[in-house]
């Protein structure tokens, strides 16, 4: 009995539905179509997969679809798969007439089940005609796939359409109106599988201009996770204007079953492991299948690692020996296994239609031993075998090669080194030292005639690189010794490099110094001059006396004064510029061991003539302070006032200035903070000022507005102002930092709070904070607006603070769960049950995150549970702290 007429026994333990009502073909089967030929390869890679995902079932496949079908065999094995009931047994002749007789046999099947067949004859099926193949093959799919399909009162196409349509309604980009164009960027598979598998696919990363990534996507997740095979090319797809449509209806098709199917596959998984027992002539059967496996799967593992072995030999002779025992292996050693393949698999079906006459479960061989396992084995190792040939030709050539490359290393490295000779010692030389600046010039122009000759053998270099890195490509046997060759070379010419750019540099370096020198005396007297006349003016305004009667007077000679002390730093770099430059020709000298003779050709003035006048124009500058604050200090009074005012207002500024961040807007702060600080001795000998004053009798000071007492509160109202707006900005970066506020978020209450503190206080009353919360989207009424006051004014001060609206809005803003959100959750992993099992924790949760669970979970107490029930209320209530619910 051969393997296709052993298959032809095969049927499985589908229960046999009643006839359906007579149903026409299609009435949009257009063979002209077919002459298309973008859409008849769609159909034919389509159709050729659907049969193969229900053949496979029965241990085979098909190849060609005009081909394998022309006798009717698997044809009617295809019926029996889909149907899952028993055809007329097939003639087993090879004649035409007998492959007539089995393709009638199964179209008769077919218009049993209520199919019109147009124009489709056995003779077209069996002559291979490609369009009668396909147009036969989708009225199958027609009506074993796509006819049964009911959704919301609507079936076949239009059910498919609408349940495709339901189950993409949520997505982005997809909108699926027919079965052509709305799937050619791939989002909408990807969609169905993510709706109903969301841990297969990160729909989120998927974009619409990648039409072919996201395809191929669905193509491979499908065929590995949900056993669907994939029938379609996504070039074909997205290449064409318009992809078939029946094509793209037969793989949807998969997806509405293998979702659709999944709880009724498991209901029947588990029913089937409940059937234990098996007859003794079964048992038999599968023993022997199991020892056949055995040994046929024992020869692939012993025959693979010898054809994956690829270490080369280092001899002609030895990979000729080589390329002789494998092809003894393909005449002699392999046949025989491929014969047991076949009565392995002959076995199988055998067996399996037995357990099924006699209503007994289907063989599952224990495990690895699968049939399909075998043929992936088998695929293995047809897949080594297949390169291996050819590995060992290319081997044989190689070494042809190697031989050749390595004699031409030898000659090109011997050439190199031959000129290396000596190069290495010739650049070391330091004769520059004592050179004349004539002979560095000689030396340099002879330098630069090496660096031409050096630049002309880098292609020699490159060349011996090139070929040790060939050689080692082809794995050379002594490609240590050519590495190590190779690594000298490139290294003594790195060296050779080095050391040329380090002597052209010290050439350069010689040759320029002197002119380098010369250059920096000129630009010494150059800066040295006017910075001189400047400091006489300097002095000479310092020493300058005053008559003064108000002021307004001494205020003006003050700002002058200050104007003239913010340019000493200026004045000063210009000095320390100046010195640079006279340090910078000592530095040279010294670190090139040059003798200088001390004198500047370009000028008379030295460089100490430079540091004692500025010292004096220092040292007068401090007099001048003094003089001016003893005039200050007998009308001081009117200028600490408004002093105090300014500070007062620049603070005010500074707390509800936006522009710059926290850490900005404190370090601001703390510098007035300092500056104020530092005031302080003018307080302090206003006071001694007012107390001398008042010993002298004198209690009224016509000269100012200001008495002692205004100067004492508001330096007492300056302090306490600056430590609390410190205190406040303290307080908004902490609670920035503990509540993820960012900088924007925070600049964006500061410019709320900002528009509605009319006062620029730093304080709302109630109408403005109930004015700026309506402008940010609250709906307030009386109650609402009372309960928020409560909040942000606990001491029922009439006054909101800024500290207080940034607390009540990162409440407000902040998302947190409770524990009867989490309840809500677990019930529904629980399908609205009161408690939750440790399968559907595991199926449901990350394994870490089910595992935790399900060790801290108490067992439920109650009725009507399994053993082994959680109960997941109360442990959601432990989580927040409460009692149960």
């Amino acid at each position: 009995m051969t393997a296709v007429e052993t298959q032809m026994t095969y049927s499985n333990s589908y229960t046999i539905h009643h006839e359906e009502a007579y149903m026409t073909q299609e009435d949009d089967w257009d063979r002209d179509l077919l002459l298309d030929p973008a859409w008849e390869k769609q159909q034919r890679k389509t159709f050729t997969a659907w049969c193969n995902s229900h053949l496979r079932k029965a241990g085979t496949q098909i190849e060609n679809i005009e081909e394998d079908f022309r006798n009717g065999l698997k044809l009617m094995l295809l019926l029996e798969v889909i149907s899952g009931e028993r055809l007329p047994k097939p003639d087993k002749g090879k004649m035409r007439f007998h492959k007539i007789a089995n393709v009638n046999k199964a179209l008769d099947f077919i218009c049993s089940k209520g199919v019109k067949l147009v124009s489709i004859g056995a003779e077209e099926i069996v002559d291979g005609n490609g369009k009668m193949t396909l147009g036969m093959i989708w009225t199958i799919i027609l009506r074993f796939a796509i006819q049964d399909i009911s959704v919301e009162e609507t079936s076949a196409k239009e059910g498919l359409l609408l349940w495709c349509q339901r189950k993409t309604a949520p997505y982005r980009n997809v909108n699926v109106q027919n079965f052509h164009i709305s799937w050619k960027d791939g989002l909408a598979l990807c969609a169905l599988i993510h709706r109903h598998r969301p841990d297969l696919i990160d729909y989120s990363k998927l974009r619409k201009d990648d039409p072919i990534g996201n395809l191929n996507t669905a193509f491979e997740v499908a065929e590995k996770f949900l056993d669907i095979p994939k029938m379609l090319d996504a070039e074909d797809i997205v290449n064409t204007p318009k992809p078939d449509e029946k094509a793209i209806m037969t793989y949807v098709s998969c997806f509405y079953h293998a979702f659709a199917g999944a709880e009724q596959a498991e209901t029947a998984a588990n029913r089937i492991c409940k059937v234990l027992a098996v007859n003794q002539e079964n048992e038999k059967l599968m023993e022997e299948y199991e020892k056949l496996a055995s040994e046929l799967l024992e020869w692939i593992r012993r025959t693979i690692p010898w054809l994956e072995n690829r270490v080369a030999e280092q001899t002609m002779r030895s990979m000729q020996q080589k390329l002789e025992d494998f092809r003894d292996y393909r005449r002699i050693h392999k046949p025989p296994r491929v014969q047991e393949k076949c009565q392995l698999e002959i076995n199988f079906n055998t067996l399996q239609t037995k357990l099924r006459l006699s209503n007994r479960p289907a063989f599952m061989p224990s495990e690895g031993k699968m049939v399909s396992d075998i043929a992936n084995a088998w695929k293995g190792l047809e897949q080594v075998e297949k390169g291996y040939e050819e590995w060992l030709l290319t081997e044989i050539r190689r070494l042809e090669r190697l031989d050749h490359l390595a004699e031409k290393f030898k000659q090109k490295c011997s050439m190199h080194e031959s000129w290396t000779g000596g190069k290495e010692d010739l650049l070391s030389q330091k004769d520059y030292e004592s050179a004349s600046l004539m002979e560095i010039r000689a030396l340099m122009r002879k330098h630069e005639a090496f660096e031409s000759d050096l630049a002309a053998h880098q292609d020699r270099v490159e060349q011996i690189a090139a070929i040790a890195q060939e050689l080692n490509e082809l794995d050379y046997h002594d490609a240590a010794t050519v590495n190590a060759r190779c690594q000298g070379i490139c290294d003594q010419w790195d060296n050779l490099g080095t050391l040329t750019q380090k002597r052209r540099d010290s050439l350069e370096r010689v040759e320029k110094l002197w002119e380098t020198i010369d250059q920096l005396y000129l630009e010494f007297a150059k800066r040295a001059a006017p910075f001189n006349n400047w400091m006489d003016g300097a002095m000479e305004d310092l020493q300058d006396m005053f008559i003064v009667h108000s002021i307004e007077e001494i205020q003006s000679l003050i700002t002058a004064h200050d104007q003239f002390k913010a340019t000493l730093p200026e004045a000063d770099k210009e000095r320390m510029a100046t010195m640079g430059i006279h340090n910078e020709i000592l530095k040279i000298a010294q670190t090139y061991g040059i003798k200088l003779s001390g004198i500047n050709p370009y000028t008379n003035l030295s460089p100490q003539d430079i540091s004692n006048k500025w010292d004096a124009v220092k040292h007068l500058v401090p007099l001048r302070d003094q003089m001016l604050q003893e005039e200050v200090a007998r009308q001081q009074a009117n200028i600490i006032g408004p002093w105090i005012q300014t500070k007062m207002e620049e603070i005010s500024h500074v707390s509800v200035d936006i522009a710059g961040s926290l850490e900005e807007q404190m370090n601001s702060l703390k510098q007035y903070e300092q500056n104020i600080i530092n005031y302080k001795s003018n307080i302090d000998k206003l006071e001694g000022d007012h107390q001398l004053s008042q010993e002298s009798l004198i209690f009224d000071n016509k000269h100012t507005n200001y008495t002692m007492e205004h100067v004492r509160v508001g330096w007492e109202q300056l302090l306490t102002t600056i430590a609390r707006t410190i205190n406040e900005v303290e307080n908004q970066i902490l609670t920035r930092d503990a509540k993820g506020i960012s900088q924007e978020q925070l600049n964006e209450f500061r410019a709320s709070f900002n528009h509605f503190d009319r006062k620029r206080n730093g304080m709302m009353d109630p109408d403005d904070f109930r004015a700026c919360l309506i402008s940010m989207g609250y709906d307030l009424g009386e109650v609402e607006f009372a309960r928020i006051m409560t909040l942000v004014d606990p001491n029922n001060t009439g006054v909101v603070t800024f500290q207080a609206f940034i607390d009540f809005m990162t409440r407000e803003t902040a998302e947190t769960d409770t524990a009867e959100q989490v309840m809500a959750s677990f019930k529904i992993l629980a399908s609205d049950k009161n408690y939750i099992t440790v399968d559907e924790l595991r199926r449901e949760l990350p394994p870490e995150q089910a595992e935790y669970c399900i060790s801290r979970m108490t067992r439920f107490i109650g009725t009507d549970c399994p053993t082994g029930a959680l109960d997941y209320i109360s442990f959601s209530s432990a989580l927040y702290g409460e009692s149960d619910l």
